[in-house]
């Protein structure tokens, strides 16, 4: 019996290449993956702009250290620069905010003094430590971190900032601001009033300065893919339904394919996106999720963070920035929320970082700009997109001639298998919804065959949420947990059927 053990996999994503690759090392051999779309890999999509190597999807390897199997792996295959290798590298503690000297324009033209802005930095940062140390305590004073920021801000600006002159306060406010919008992009939030604040210190960071892939995140999947049989997964084969703890099908989950197909198997492995989750958890599942996994799901957030790339034929900035913000001067109510989408979405764009070395991408920028702004972008031609990028960034150096040579954006909520780029702890949610969301069906206490279906991806992991690790280790877990369900399975017999 234990050499017929089927396993599905939903999803060619980082976590469903992880469990497949993790099962099929310990010797199960009746492993299948369905991908919905024509390719592996998910949220990571490596692109490019003429010939320059760039990233649709996931960026960095956040925190690469021992404890990150992504730069492990990454370091396995010969993907990464040898600097990335220093322990040096590793040892810097970046907390999950972008590094590297900055450069501050106006939107009357001017480039800042760094001096000029750095309260507000010095503040806001101390402010986003507390808001991770609730996480500890018995009770957060507000119900989200946007509020507790304003709030805090507006209260110790009175006694920290009294002897700065009204202008420069009133910029730091708007300092305040830019710094709301850039957390909205590092959360995948529409605005900081949705973030959790009791929830939000359950993420955690892992110490190394964030580092990329020279020649593109993709090279990770396709290492682990070489490794796995040929034909394990099946492309362009949307699931339907998984119809689990049936009297039909007896003690097998059937999942059911859009082209009608049907495919029995003793374990299905979910690793969508939350994004998709929560548009179609109604229809994916036959019965229904139960209430409480359900109610996580809905509680869960799961924002949109798109990128635009901007390469021109000179820098407008200094030779040694590294990322650029750009603060409006009628922002000093402290928002991270643009009221006008139509005529005002490109206010939610923070700044830019900007590619390095020189050598490989020329003179290429990439902004950033999360939410109900970054999907309203999605919509527009990429005329209009450019026509709005070359306004702003001509406002803000005040240069009137200064000319973008390309635009590219990503557009994420609508690629329709995802939905957007990936979750957060939103108010309300505790880490009761971190456990719900790992939970496999039945649940605990059920009297019916156990591990039927099972639940990796990003939006799974307890405290990585968010990242490339998080969601490979997720899927390194679920496969884990079947591997610990066959104990007795020999690599003999697991051999002697495939799906």
């Amino acid at each position: 019996m234990a050499g017929n053990v089927k396993i599905v996999i939903v999803g060619c994503g980082i976590s469903g290449v992880a469990a497949a690759h993790r099962l099929v090392k310990a010797g199960f051999q009746n492993v299948r993956i369905l991908e919905a779309t024509a390719r592996s890999g998910g949220r990571i999509k490596t692109g490019s702009l003429g010939d320059i190597i760039i990233e649709i999807g996931a960026n960095w390897i956040h925190g690469p250290c021992e404890e990150n199997p992504v730069f492990c792996l990454a370091r396995q295959y010969g993907l990464l620069d040898p600097k990335a290798l220093t322990p040096e590298n590793q040892a810097i503690d970046v907390g999950g905010h972008p590094q590297g000297l900055p450069n501050f324009f106006s939107s009357s033209g001017w480039k800042l003094n760094a001096e000029d802005v750095f309260p507000a930095q010095e503040m806001f940062a101390e402010l986003m430590t507390e808001c991770s140390e609730f996480q500890c305590q018995k009770g957060e004073p507000c119900a989200s971190v946007g509020d507790f920021i304003r709030k805090e801000v507006k209260e110790r600006a009175a006694e920290k900032w009294k002897n700065i002159n009204p202008a420069t306060r009133c910029l730091l406010q708007c300092m305040i601001s830019n710094m709301l919008k850039a957390e909205c992009s590092i959360n995948g939030a529409h605005s900081m009033d949705e973030v959790g604040l009791g929830a939000f210190g359950l993420y955690k960071s892992l110490p190394g300065l964030d580092c990329t892939f020279p020649g593109g995140y993709e090279g990770l999947i396709k290492n682990l893919m070489s490794e796995l049989p040929d034909g394990l997964v099946t492309y362009s084969h949307p699931v339907q339904c998984v119809h689990w703890n049936d009297a039909k099908t007896g003690n097998s989950v059937m999942v059911e394919c859009e082209d009608g197909e049907r495919i029995t198997a003793d374990h299905v492995i979910v690793t969508v996106p939350l994004g998709y989750l929560k548009k179609h958890h109604s229809t994916l599942f036959h019965p229904p999720l139960p209430l409480h996994k359900l109610h996580s799901v809905q509680r869960m957030g799961f924002g949109t963070n798109n990128k635009i790339f901007v390469e021109f034929d000179a820098p407008w900035w200094d030779a040694d920035c590294e990322i650029i913000y750009l603060v409006w001067e009628d922002e000093d109510v402290m928002v991270d929320q643009i009221p006008d989408l139509q005529r005002s979405w490109i206010k939610k764009l923070f700044g830019f970082t900007v590619l390095k070395p020189t050598e490989r991408y020329g003179h290429l920028l990439c902004g950033w700009i999360a939410g109900h702004e970054s999907e309203y972008m999605e919509t527009l031609s990429e005329q209009e997109v450019t026509c709005e990028i070359t306004q702003l960034i001509r406002r803000f150096t005040g240069n009137p001639t200064v000319t973008p040579r390309r635009v590219l954006r990503s557009q994420w909520f609508q690629e329709p298998w995802t939905c957007g780029s990936y979750s957060h702890l939103a108010t309300g949610c505790s880490e009761q919804d971190l456990d719900n969301m790992m939970e496999p069906l039945p649940p605990k206490g059920s009297n019916a065959p156990p591990l039927q279906v099972l639940f990796a991806g990003e939006a799974t992991h307890s405290c990585f949420f968010s990242t490339v690790h998080g969601a490979l280790l997720t899927g390194w877990r679920e496969a884990d947990r079947l591997i610990s369900h066959y104990p007795s399975i020999s690599p003999s017999e697991l051999s002697k059927s495939k799906l």
